[in-house]
């Protein structure tokens, strides 16, 4: 017969407390926690040490995730609701912000009252590229794109884009796009959020 020390060291635990043991498996090691204090104390400690390695290698999720998942259900919505679906045009060197204003005038396109750090309200969608209006309050985390290009037209405020180890300083008129593997950075460089149309387009 399997001894105590023998069942904490067969894995069957860690596959408890992974929830991947088979329903057997799972009524087997509850009824042996109750009989046995010490493999209660080990799923806790296996509890633990499975927590603390989450949030040691956990990922954290970009602040304008949310953000944009919240501007895409929106654009679906008013999709739903009656909104023809525009095509705004992409963005180049020669792109002026009036090319836009269709868009910015739009009463419903607004920074909302509660704003923080970033918003964005999407005004055109294809498979192929997505084109939206935003706000950065300070600055956006550092990214790197491989497989769409991100292009932006400044409206309003100041920033500096930084490329790389170069810094861009842009001004409302002024056009950049992001080269692809290139890690880059917005810091706002204005006392006013930076609004501006921001194109990304798959590669």
């Amino acid at each position: 017969m399997i001894t105590v020390s023998e069942y904490i060291k067969s894995g069957i635990l860690e596959l408890y407390v992974l929830g991947i043991a088979t329903p057997e498996e799972t009524r087997e090691v509850e009824e042996m926690a109750e009989k046995h204090p010490e493999i209660r104390n080990e799923i806790d400690i296996i509890n633990k040490d499975i927590e603390l390695y989450a949030q040691l290698y956990a990922v954290k999720p970009s602040p304008t995730l949310k953000p944009f998942l919240i501007a895409s259900i929106d654009y679906s919505e008013r999709i739903k609701n009656g909104e023809v679906p525009s095509f705004p045009p992409e963005l180049n060197a020669n792109s002026k912000v009036t090319d836009f204003n269709e868009w910015l005038i739009r009463k419903d396109i607004f920074l909302p009252s509660d704003f923080k750090d970033f918003h964005a309200k999407i005004i055109g969608y294809t498979p192929k590229a997505i084109t939206a209006i935003i706000w950065i309050g300070k600055m956006t985390p550092p990214e790197e794109h491989d497989n769409e290009f991100e292009k932006f037209l400044i409206i309003e405020g100041t920033c500096n884009i930084t490329v790389g180890d170069k810094v861009h300083s842009l001004v409302p008129g002024d056009y950049f796009a992001i080269p692809l593997h290139e890690t880059h950075v917005v810091r706002v460089t204005s006392s006013i959020p930076c609004k501006a149309i921001l194109q990304r387009i798959a590669a």
